[in-house]
């Protein structure tokens, strides 16, 4: 499994339009090949950041996404938002059991 935890923050005024971009996407991003998970996060602790949670089968089926029309409109709309450089963190990883 492939996850890639993306964090940015943008003016307290512009977060509620990054929240709508990215819900705008998802459907699109949870159709993709290989996609199990895209969940968005407002913080509580804060008015300003955002956090992407992805989870792919594989770092294979994460690279078309990186490449898709989904990824390049919110960048367009997302980066002059931003208020700083986003971090994006990517790990491997391996399920142990799923519990329901």
């Amino acid at each position: 499994m492939f996850i890639a935890i993306l964090d940015f923050r943008t003016a307290a005024a512009d977060r509620p339009a990054a929240l709508a971009q990215l819900e705008t996407e998802r459907d699109q991003i949870r159709a993709m090949p290989g996609n199990l998970a895209f969940r968005v996060y407002a913080s509580r602790e804060d008015d300003s950041t955002v956090t992407v949670v992805h989870e792919w089968q594989d770092e294979e089926s994460f690279k078309p996404y990186l490449a898709s029309e989904a990824f390049i409109r919110s960048g367009e709309v997302l980066r002059p938002m931003m208020t700083g450089s986003p971090v994006s963190r990517r790990f491997h990883a391996e399920l142990l059991e799923t519990v329901a």
